[in-house]
């Protein structure tokens, strides 16, 4: 019985550490995000100041915006810097997302916390991803829609050659990453089956996918319904890789 509340009080412990250092980073990525947002109109002239963006709920992702006026700046489409400072978050979204897995593939067994971390710190970036690119790829407006319009460019070679990349990261982070990881972690059956399930909810689900069906009824709303697909094939083939390590 003292055995049985000691795992139960364990669990719950590496829950709450999960979720609250995935809070932690999911806000350091969000303002990075915003900050990336305006210091690129800051650079380019557009603005006077790189800090004007405002600052949302840290939980929900609710309320954040870079506060650049694009509708004044670029009345028009076919603006390049429009699409600089709109698309050049998915950018850095993406860089740190492969310099984690990089990283995550040669850290030692002995840097446990570093390694959670990192992991965590790549699912939060693959999230934005996912939420931008598989998400609200045709979105008028957002980091997408500001890319596209500034070049003039059709949402299907962003949706196409972004959905692709995106698709290698998840597979390099599902059959590479996360059998190294539990490796390391040295997880029960029970703390990975909470990290497969933590990661697939906030990749497909919290931070996109829960979003976007909430737009009912207006179309947009259709493209949630991938978050629950992601989640459930997040889950199964997630269990199947590590069950086979």
């Amino acid at each position: 019985m003292r055995r049985a509340k000691q795992d139960v009080l364990d669990l719950a412990w590496f829950s709450l550490k999960t979720v609250g250092l995935y809070f932690v980073l999911q806000t350091i990525v969000v303002v990075l995000h915003e900050y990336a947002h305006s210091t690129a109109a800051w650079l380019l002239g557009y603005t006077r100041t790189p800090f004007t963006i405002i600052w949302g709920n840290p939980l929900t992702i609710q309320g954040w915006d870079e506060g650049v006026p694009y509708d004044h700046l670029f009345p028009s489409a076919g603006h390049p810097a429009e699409a600089v400072i709109g698309g050049i978050p998915l950018f850095m979204h993406a860089a740190f997302v492969g310099l984690g897995l990089y990283l995550l593939r040669r850290l030692s067994i002995r840097r446990k916390l570093t390694s959670y971390v990192l992991y965590l710190f790549v699912v939060v970036n693959l999230t934005e991803l996912v939420a931008y690119i598989l998400m609200r790829p045709f979105a008028g407006s957002g980091d997408t829609g500001r890319f596209n319009e500034g070049l003039r460019f059709s949402p299907w070679p962003l949706f196409v050659v972004g959905t692709v990349l995106l698709l290698l990261a998840l597979d390099v982070l599902l059959r590479r990453v996360m059998p190294k990881l539990d490796r390391v972690m040295g997880w029960n059956s029970r703390k990975r089956l909470i990290v497969v399930c933590f990661t697939a909810f906030v990749m497909f689900l919290w931070g996109s996918g829960l979003r976007i069906m909430a737009l009912y009824p207006d179309r947009q709303w259709k493209w949630g319904l991938i978050g629950i697909v992601g989640f459930l094939a997040w889950v199964s083939l997630s269990l199947q890789c590590l069950s086979d390590e």
